[in-house]
C-alpha cells in the first residue's frame, strides 16, 4: 500500500527534522560551531566536494540550517533549498547568479521597494536591461517576454498594494522562450500558494515575515530543481550571505505553527478589508479576497486563500495617516508583517521607504495608504480598534 503523503498542517511541524534530532531531542538543536572536525582526511575531502553528505564550515552549512531549508523544501514540493541571512539576500543573490551583462529581466512594477531597487538602480549598472510592465497587465508582460529575456521575475500577491499575477499564464510563456521563471512568494507562504505547481523555476521567501511569524529572526529562502539551487548555493557561499544557526531554529520553531497562523490571519483579514471597503474615510481597499479586486478569479485560482495582508487608503493623504496609526492599540507600527501581532505602516517608512515620493506615486502607491499585516488577534477587536482609531477622521472632518 503506498505511503499517503502527509497533509500541509501536518508537514508544517514534522518536516525536514527528523534526522537532525539527536541524543534522543524532540526538538532540533542549534549547532553554534563554525567548523566541523574529521580524523578520516579522505572522508572529509568527499564532504568538502559535495560526495559525501556533511558540513565543514559555517559559511557553507550547519545542521540547524539545513533543517530549515529541508522543511521549507518539502513544503514548496522542491527537490532543493538553501538558505540566507535575509529575505533581500536571497533575492539579490539569486539574481546575480544568473544574469550576466546584456541580459534582460521582465518584471512588475509593483515589486517590494528593495527589490525595486535593484531592478531600477543597482542592475543597470551592469548592463542588464530591465522592463518592468504595468502589474495586471498580462498581454503585456507576454509581449516583452516573447520579445527575449533571461529572467521572468514576480512578485504576487505584491507588497504593499497586493495585486496579482497569473503565474502559471507567466510561466508557460517564458518556458517556450527559455526564460527562467522566480516568483517571491512570500505573501502567499506555502500554505496558500506554491509556484513551482504552477511553473515556477524558483520560489523564494523572506522568511523574516510569515515563516518566521514572531519578528523575532531575519532570513531568506530559495526552492527549486536541485540543479538551480545548487548554483545559487555556490554564489552564496562564496559572497558570504549566510543565515545565522540561532535564526534558523527560531524560524524552524515558527514555522510549526504556519498553517494556523496563516488561515488565522487570512480569516481576520478578510473581514477587515470587507468592513473598511463600506467605511466613508476609506478611499479604496487593497485586497485580492474582494470581489472586486481586478484579480481576484486569478487569486482564487492559483491560491488556496487570499492571505493575511491588505492595504487601503484614507480620505485625507498622509495627514490622516498620521491621525488614525497613533490611535491603533492593537497594531504595531513598524517596518515588518507577517507576525502574530497586527503590524502596520504606511509606505514611505515600510515597503518603499527607499523611494522618493515621486518614485511611489509612479508605482501607483497612494500617500495615504496603509499597509496592514493582520496578526491573530481576536476579529472583534481589531475592528474595534479600526472603529475607534478611524473615528479621529470623523471628528476632524
Amino acid at each position: 500500500m503506498k505511503e499517503r503523503q502527509p497533509k500541509l498542517a501536518t508537514e508544517t511541524v514534522w518536516a525536514g527534522e527528523e534526522k537532525y534530532r539527536v541524543h534522543g531531542a524532540s526538538q532540533v538543536p542549534v549547532v553554534h560551531s563554525v567548523a566541523y572536525t574529521y580524523d578520516d582526511l579522505d572522508y572529509w575531502y568527499e564532504v568538502a566536494v559535495g560526495q559525501a553528505e556533511g558540513h565543514i564550515y559555517g559559511r557553507n552549512t550547519n545542521p540547524t540550517v539545513s533543517s530549515f531549508e529541508d522543511k521549507v523544501k518539502e513544503l514548496e514540493g522542491a527537490e532543493a533549498a538553501t538558505s540566507f541571512s535575509t529575505g533581500m539576500a536571497a533575492i539579490s543573490n539569486t539574481l546575480l547568479t544568473f544574469l550576466r551583462p546584456g541580459d534582460r529581466v521582465v518584471s512588475i512594477k509593483d515589486t517590494y521597494g528593495g527589490t525595486n531597487k535593484i531592478f531600477s538602480e543597482f542592475l543597470p549598472r551592469l548592463n542588464i536591461d530591465i522592463t518592468l510592465c504595468e502589474t495586471g497587465d498580462h498581454k503585456l508582460m507576454i509581449e516583452e517576454i516573447e520579445k527575449g529575456c533571461s529572467i521572468v521575475y514576480l512578485e504576487t500577491p505584491t507588497n504593499p498594494t497586493v495585486k496579482i499575477t497569473d503565474i502559471e499564464r507567466i510561466a508557460d510563456v517564458a518556458k517556450n522562450h527559455n526564460a527562467l521563471v522566480i516568483v517571491d512568494n512570500t505573501f502567499a507562504t506555502p500554505i496558500l500558494q506554491n509556484p513551482l505547481q504552477l511553473g515556477a523555476d524558483l520560489v523564494l521567501h523572506s522568511a523574516t515575515k510569515f515563516l518566521g511569524g514572531h519578528a523575532d529572526a531575519l532570513g531568506g529562502v530559495l526552492v527549486g530543481s536541485k540543479a538551480l539551487v545548487e548554483e545559487v548555493y555556490h554564489y552564496r557561499e562564496i559572497n558570504g550571505a549566510t543565515l545565522d544557526p540561532m535564526a534558523a531554529y527560531l524560524l524552524i520553531r515558527g514555522m510549526k505553527t504556519l498553517h494556523l497562523r496563516v488561515y488565522k490571519q487570512t480569516e481576520n483579514a478578510t473581514k477587515l478589508a470587507e468592513y473598511l471597503k463600506k467605511h466613508p474615510m476609506v478611499e479604496d481597499v487593497f485586497y485580492p479576497g474582494l470581489k472586486d479586486h481586478p484579480n481576484h478569479k486569478i487569486a482564487k485560482q492559483q491560491m488556496r486563500g487570499f492571505g493575511g495582508m491588505f492595504s487601503f487608503s484614507l480620505v485625507g493623504g498622509m495627514d490622516a495617516v498620521k491621525l488614525v496609526l497613533p490611535k491603533l492599540k492593537y497594531a504595531n507600527r513598524a517596518a515588518n508583517l507577517g507576525a502574530v501581532e497586527t503590524t502596520v505602516g504606511p509606505a514611505r517608512t515600510t515597503s518603499h521607504v527607499e523611494s522618493t515620493p515621486e518614485e511611489r506615486k509612479a508605482l501607483g502607491i497612494p500617500d495615504g495608504l496603509i499597509r496592514y499585516s493582520a496578526g491573530i488577534e481576536d476579529f472583534e477587536d481589531l475592528k474595534e480598534d479600526l472603529e475607534m482609531a478611524l473615528k479621529a477622521l470623523t471628528v476632524k472632518q
